[in-house]
């Protein structure tokens, strides 16, 4: 595969509602992942270690801090043609709308791909968490002559009606596509996963084949499903790919990695958690294909007498006798003693405060940005810059699963505390 030949497309997603309310003043992909890095940065990662170079990120909404989280992290050498860059929605006397779903983000940003030699687009979603190596991908469309090639994974039967299912010939060749089936509908997706390459063991308890929302076409084919064909079509899952099958040649290609759509709060703070674990299913200690993001240059975390089990410390913390379990500590977090923290996701801060700043807060009886003394923690989701006060519970202690709070919301039985939200002192969650 001639990487210069490749234009990748990461869509950047809608408003980002079920992710709430860590989308109420960020972008769905500048959304924080792992305590350092960005959702972008994996889609964005996996192309250069793929080595396609030239990569588009659509988006819309609130797409300030993902801007800035560009123009910070990538930056190619002035000798390649290498970017990474955004094309937000604009209005023209073409389209004087706002993107109206996936494949009208694409539709309406056609015109930008013209100015870039290369027939093969690669269309990615932003809110996925996986590791792919692009090239088998893009080697399997080039290979079986597709005109459209769809990553799947394997899925078992009750997770399967969460996806379009696809069904395929012995040549691998898309032969029906189905969105969301259930009951009799969902049994008639049923398909021989053995034959892309699973064990028959694996192939009986995965017996589905889910699309997993990424694409490559030949940009011919892509002009013509999107313009001459289907110029009203918004979504690629439920429009495009449906009418494709009945045109063109659609391949599918197996991915038998780790692979989570993290487009709600419960599935975002298990894929976060699951990173502590001793041999997580998403690893970022590759150093064949490391994961990038924006370097900080921030001094190693300071731990005095703490406990730590299970957990990952980012850069720059200041952790002052707190006990951590289970739990991710973002960038330039401050814990102070007495804190326990269980099974917590804590995004950290955007800067340090100084000591007037400090002091100022003090002054007026305002907690300081980060974990104040005596607090205990569990289960719950801390945003950046946030503020918890001396002695405060978040405990979810009615077992609530989705509940409007004081300075607070609850969403899929986790506690979140929004960007620069206060808890005052003693407070009981």
């Amino acid at each position: 595969m001639a990487a210069e030949k490749v234009l990748a497309v990461i869509l950047g997603g809608g408003a980002g509602q079920r992710l709430f309310p860590l989308t109420k003043a960020r972008a769905k992909p500048a959304v924080p992942l792992g305590g350092k890095y960005r959702l972008i940065d994996i889609p964005v990662s996996n192309c250069i270690n793929s080595d396609i170079h030239r990569i588009f990120i659509l988006t819309q909404y609130n797409s300030a801090s993902l801007n800035r989280h560009i123009a910070r992290t990538y930056r190619f050498s002035r000798f390649t043609n290498g970017f990474v860059e955004i094309l937000a929605a604009e209005i023209t006397p073409e389209h004087p709308g706002w993107f109206q779903g996936t494949a009208d983000a694409v539709r309406q940003s056609l015109h930008h791909l013209d100015d870039y030699k290369g027939e093969t687009i690669l269309v990615l979603s932003g809110d996925h968490l996986y590791r792919m190596d692009y090239r088998g991908f893009i080697e399997r469309h080039l290979e079986s002559h597709a005109d459209v090639t769809i990553s799947v994974t394997a899925a078992r039967a009750e997770e399967a009606s969460e996806f379009g299912l696809l069904k395929i010939d012995p040549s691998g060749r898309v032969v029906e596509f189905s969105e969301k089936p259930k009951g009799e509908a969902l049994e008639r997706m049923r398909v021989d996963t053995s034959k892309l390459g699973l064990s028959p063991e694996q192939a009986e308890r995965r017996p589905f084949l889910a699309s997993m929302g990424i694409y490559v076409f030949h940009k011919d084919v892509l002009r013509r499903l999107l313009v001459e064909e289907m110029p009203e079509a918004a979504d690629f899952g439920k429009e495009i790919i449906p009418e494709a099958l009945t045109r063109y040649n659609v391949q599918a290609h197996l991915f038998d990695g780790y692979w989570e759509d993290i487009g709600t709060i419960g599935a975002f703070y298990r894929a976060n958690i699951e990173m502590t674990l001793p041999l997580p299913p998403f690893n970022v200690f590759d150093s064949e294909a490391p994961m990038y993001t924006r370097p900080r240059y921030l001094p190693g975390s300071k731990l005095l007498d703490c406990q730590v089990r299970s957990s990952i410390i980012t850069e720059g913390c200041i952790l002052n006798g707190a006990t951590i379990t289970d739990s991710i500590v973002g960038i330039r977090s401050r814990v102070e003693h007495g804190v326990r923290l269980d099974g917590v996701l804590m995004m950290g801060a955007d800067f340090y405060q100084t000591l007037e700043e400090l002091q100022a807060d003090v002054d007026r009886g305002f907690p300081r940005i980060g974990i104040g003394p005596n607090c205990i923690i569990r289960r719950a989701i801390i945003d950046k810059n946030a503020r918890i006060g001396e002695g405060v519970q978040i405990l979810n202690l009615a077992g609530a699963d989705e509940l409007e709070g004081q300075g607070y919301v609850i969403r899929d039985g986790i506690v979140i505390v929004p960007k620069n939200g206060i808890i005052p002192d003693g407070t009981v969650i």
